[in-house]
């Protein structure tokens, strides 16, 4: 396990989130180097009793919550609240991903904070933003899904709607958050302000959708599902082989002749109807099938072997097991031993995020429930050992 120093050393995180975009969120910052501290109600963050667990610690929660420190505070309990305001006071951020006015009922919004900490960055995520007609409303992934139009554009040709297999919302949410976080930090280093940041899931998968509202923006088709073949390029599928299936990805002419050549199928080279691009899509379903009855004859790593020879966008379709165990998946480090008090050692997904100085990294394990309560308190605000204890007695 590393605990080099990160590009973000030296900020200060308040991490008052729960589940999953909120959490993520701080995951990213703590593997940047910052001091990330879990602020959960004394019965902890609910993602802690979910999922997968090894020897009772959720697997769930440990995937989202490394890189951190935790305390628990009872924000209806005045004493608690205080501190929460006093180490917001010396924070450089606050992350929370409750309904919005939750922190405003409770007495620790951003404007609750800005009075103690003018250059706060304050940074709110929720299912639909601190605006609009649905404001007020709760929501989680699958809502969102289904309301960005997501699922509607996602599943078979003729099929109905599907969601995608990860909480996307919820991720993509978080990886705006952490962009708008690190941007306002750049900017109160150039201007000393702070300010309020405002994240919307439903507006995060809106923006993802990009081509899809583009062109309809543009033709007013309503875009339909079209299963893992390609809107505008033939063929760009998964096709069968005979141990499995492999992706093509002939973008261009001359990808679409090199398969050919591969399959020794210099029919479908030559066939007219299959020349140009426009033409594979008129007869992409046909195409198909003509790739498939050559592709079924192959074993699977000797077609990606020839592929390769030939510099044609391909990939098996791999399952997790698969996927852990790739070879450019260990040779980026991306799956590593970790070690945690009472899991015990176990493997993680490492962080994507590699600098040639500060890379992200997992530098603290998942934070066991109010692990740092007297460390964090203490250190931050030179509470007494006394002083603590007292604090959670009451």
């Amino acid at each position: 396990m590393k605990f080099e120093k990160g590009a973000l050393e030296g900020i200060r995180v308040l991490d008052a989130t729960q589940f999953l975009s909120g959490p993520y969120c701080g995951m990213l910052l703590g593997d940047l180097g910052a001091d990330v501290i879990k602020v959960e109600k004394l019965t902890g963050d609910p993602a802690r009793e979910t999922s997968v667990n090894i020897n009772g610690q959720s697997v769930y929660f440990m995937g989202l919550n490394r890189s951190k420190r935790a305390i628990t505070l009872d924000f209806k309990n005045p004493k608690h609240k205080e501190a929460f305001i006093n180490l917001a006071a010396k924070s450089d951020v606050v992350l929370e991903n409750f309904i919005p006015g939750t922190m405003k009922k409770l007495g620790i919004s951003y404007e609750d904070i800005k009075k103690v900490n003018p250059k706060i960055i304050f940074c709110s995520i929720s299912g639909f933003g601190t605006t609009g007609p649905y404001a007020n409303r709760g929501a989680l992934d699958m809502v969102i899904q289904a309301m960005s139009g997501l699922m509607s554009v996602t599943g078979e040709k003729d099929g109905g709607p599907v969601k995608v297999g990860p909480s996307v919302a919820d991720m993509t949410s978080a990886l705006y958050a952490c962009i708008a976080i690190l941007a306002a930090i750049h900017h109160r280093e150039k201007t000393g302000e702070g300010q309020y940041i405002d994240i919307s899931m439903l507006d995060s998968l809106v923006s993802i959708l990009e081509n899809y509202i583009g062109n309809y923006l543009a033709n007013g088709i309503v875009p339909k599902p079209t299963g893992n073949v390609h809107r505008v390029s033939a063929p760009f599928q998964n096709f069968e082989t005979k141990d499995g299936e492999i992706v093509i990805a002939a973008a261009t002419n001359r990808i679409y002749q090199d398969v050919c050549t591969v399959l020794k199928r210099q029919d479908l080279a030559e066939n007219p109807k299959y020349l140009e691009r426009k033409d594979r899509m008129k007869n992409v379903l046909e195409l198909a099938a003509e790739i498939t009855k050559s592709t079924k004859e192959w074993i699977t790593s000797e077609l990606e072997a020839e592929f390769v020879k030939y510099n044609i966008p391909h990939a098996v379709v791999n399952t997790v097991d698969k996927v852990v165990e790739h070879p450019q998946i260990i040779a980026r480090n991306m799956i590593i031993e970790t070690d945690h008090p009472v899991a015990g050692k176990m493997k993680a997904v490492n962080s994507p995020i590699k600098m040639s100085i500060t890379p992200g990294c997992i530098r603290k394990h998942s934070p066991l429930l109010g692990e740092h309560n007297y460390e964090v308190l203490n250190e931050i605000l030179g509470m007494s050992e006394k002083e603590v204890e007292e604090m959670y007695k009451q």
